[in-house]
């Protein structure tokens, strides 16, 4: 693979791969457009994305936010994910939950306009699909419940939180957190005109050393009927798995249910399903999250695995991630795309290969190779604007020359 300069492999990949998915992928100018999916995460959680500060006046706000969305349409993306939900909070007028303080500055606060609501009609307007993008159990970035907001869900029942590593998070063994995440996030599938539902990669919170989760007496209660606490807890997210995809179903509105997990399912060393590498973390055996069978069982209609990794990695390679993945949807209904880490481009802590602006467009060449590889998301909006390195730039001119679809 490395034989050719990188420059010149993304670019012999494509005319054999142009058949493939048409002018909706970027090539084959004359080609009939079908979609493919060029996403862009909008990142709201500590003010990542946008806004740029809490406090803003609501006009600033709305051109910060509509500056993102012309940014992604002027990149030929077609599809944004919008974090509406990053703390047990909402940036829509929730039933459920209060204000974000991303919005004000203090939880809870009512900014005087409703941003979910501008951002899905300002996304229409730009020919661009708006996924609500959802955290399920985080409920904030510290370990003060006084911190809240006055009549928080977690103030009003403490006993359904568990502090670790520095933070707040709902016990995802308590059957009524569940039930009550569930109606939180719904309420804005039934409320706002969605061309998605969106969860990222917390379920169980990533393992900190020398620290246990807390959920004891909810296993003691729940968990007699499992082998031990991880099946126990896999089965906990299995349910919230399931019963979102029903509760979407029931809303009445038909809207596409995925998810952006950790790279990793296994490693093939703990699982021969697994795939060739030596991560660190795995999903079913840390997060406690089976996305494996999510996308065999069908409960899910996408899946957007987070291979933040570059070509060639020892650890956890792109070149063995992806044909994993593509064989796992393989047969099955569930649409892959693929995460991609536009955010390493560029920095200097990271190794060489994310110092070549060619690396991205390798990796969509690559990916060209595996047609159940139905597009990629790139992470995250701020990134998209500035691309210090111009890797964006090269994965537009190499791979986007098409007009984007919805």
């Amino acid at each position: 693979m490395r034989g050719i300069t990188r420059r010149g492999f993304a670019t012999a990949t494509l005319g054999a791969a142009s058949w493939l998915l048409g002018a909706g992928a970027g090539v084959g100018h004359g080609a009939p457009a079908r979609r493919s999916m060029r996403g862009m995460w909008l990142a709201t959680v500590a003010n990542l994305d946008w806004p740029s500060r809490p406090g803003l006046d609501r006009a600033t706000q709305q051109r910060e936010l509509a500056d993102l969305l012309d940014t992604a349409a002027e990149r030929r993306l077609n599809t944004v994910f919008f974090q509406a939900r990053p703390t047990a909070d909402a940036l829509w007028p929730s039933r459920y939950e209060p204000w974000a303080q991303y919005l004000t500055g203090v939880q809870g606060r009512d900014p005087g306009w409703d941003p979910l609501d501008f951002v899905v009609r300002e996304a229409h307007r730009r020919d661009l699909a708006l996924h609500a993008w959802f955290n399920p159990y985080r409920v904030a970035n510290h370990t003060d419940p006084a911190r809240l907001a006055a009549g928080h869900p977690a103030r009003r029942h403490p006993d359904w939180v568990v502090r670790y590593g520095g933070k707040l998070y709902y016990n995802p063994g308590l059957p009524e957190v569940r039930r009550f995440v569930q109606d939180a996030m719904l309420d804005a599938v039934r409320r706002y005109p969605l061309d998605g539902v969106h969860f990222d990669d917390y379920f169980y919170p990533y393992p900190v050393a020398g620290q246990a989760f807390h959920d004891d007496a909810a296993f003691e209660r729940y968990g007699g009927d499992f082998a031990g606490r991880g099946d126990w807890r896999r089965d906990n997210i299995d349910r919230l798995i399931r019963e979102m995809r029903e509760g979407i179903a029931e809303s009445g509105h038909r809207v596409p249910f995925g998810i952006s997990p950790f790279g990793v399912w296994r490693n093939s060393s703990t699982d021969p399903r697994g795939s060739r590498t030596e991560a660190g973390v795995q999903a079913y055996d840390d997060l406690y999250a089976d996305t494996r069978r999510w996308v065999r069982e069908g409960w899910i209609d996408a899946i957007v695995p987070q291979v933040y990794w570059p070509l060639g990695f020892a650890a956890a390679d792109y070149a063995e991630l992806v044909p994993w993945w593509a064989r796992t949807v393989a047969g099955t209904e569930v649409e892959l795309h693929i995460g991609e880490a536009l955010y390493k481009a560029g920095r200097d802590a990271q190794p060489a290969a994310w110092q070549d602006p060619d690396e991205l467009s390798e990796h969509l060449a690559f990916a060209r190779r595996h047609p159940e590889v139905g597009g990629h998301v790139y992470f995250s909006a701020k990134d998209v604007v500035k691309d210090p390195l111009g890797a964006l730039a090269r994965v537009v001119e190499d791979h986007y020359g098409g007009a984007a679809r919805r």
